[in-house]
């Protein structure tokens, strides 16, 4: 049976990632996680104090993109690879509020984008990859075989994204994770640069109401039947 591409894009807290990670788990293939590279340029940018809540030095961080090297390691006890930046795991990081509020604003920058989509086509070049993110089906992988869409409302993925955030200790307000969500959206949709948008052959998957099982069913059945026609 050939290895085909699949490309899942969405808005945010779709649980992209997840069945992404699924995906790759049953079928043996390899898991890109596309918006951590972005949350790590992002992490990076603020480390540097490039950006926060007053400003953001773009030209910094374009001339100063190759000092930011990412790589992902399989972490086996948790069975999914873990995001490294400049060698430190920053996995825990780059799942921040903090991040999540500026991170559309550095994924916008053309140059950061031309950047990490060379590196996403070389991670995938040889099939067999699952990668989430927001234009995989568009730009990084226009002919992928089989395409994803996910969405959801924005309170449905306000109160997941929430729930994940206080799970893992942080003190966040809903009301603050939903304006994110919000947020993250308007720019994700409107930047000048690969905006979100649905590829014409992508199929539209709303998670709103069904359980992670039922989700991975029929996305299951849908890779299935992808590979069939190729037979």
């Amino acid at each position: 049976m050939q290895n085909i591409t699949i490309a899942i894009d969405g808005f945010s807290s779709t649980g992209k990632s997840t069945i992404a990670k699924q995906l790759a788990k049953h079928l043996g293939y390899i898991y890109v996680d596309t918006g951590a590279m972005y949350r790590a340029v992002t992490l990076f940018t603020m480390q540097n104090g490039w950006i926060d809540n007053s400003q953001f030095d773009v030209m910094a961080l374009v001339s100063n993109l190759d000092k930011a090297a990412i790589s992902f390691t399989f972490n086996p006890t948790l069975g999914f690879a873990e995001v490294y930046l400049n060698g430190k795991n920053v996995e825990k990081q780059i799942r921040t509020l903090e991040v999540s509020s500026f991170v559309s604003k550095v994924a916008a920058i053309p140059e950061v984008r031309y950047q990490l989509v060379k590196q996403q086509q070389q991670m995938g070049k040889d099939k067999g990859v699952v990668m989430d993110g927001r234009d995989i089906g568009t730009v990084v992988f226009p002919y992928a075989e089989l395409k994803l869409f996910m969405t959801a409302s924005a309170e449905k993925r306000a109160t997941r994204r929430y729930d994940e955030l206080i799970e893992r200790g942080d003190d966040v307000k809903y009301e603050d994770v939903l304006r994110n969500v919000q947020e993250r959206d308007y720019i994700d949709s409107h930047r000048e640069d690969s905006p979100l948008v649905k590829a014409e052959d992508a199929i539209e998957i709303d998670n709103s109401d069904l359980t992670l099982e039922e989700q991975f069913s029929k996305v299951l059945s849908l890779v299935q039947m992808t590979l069939e026609d190729l037979e």
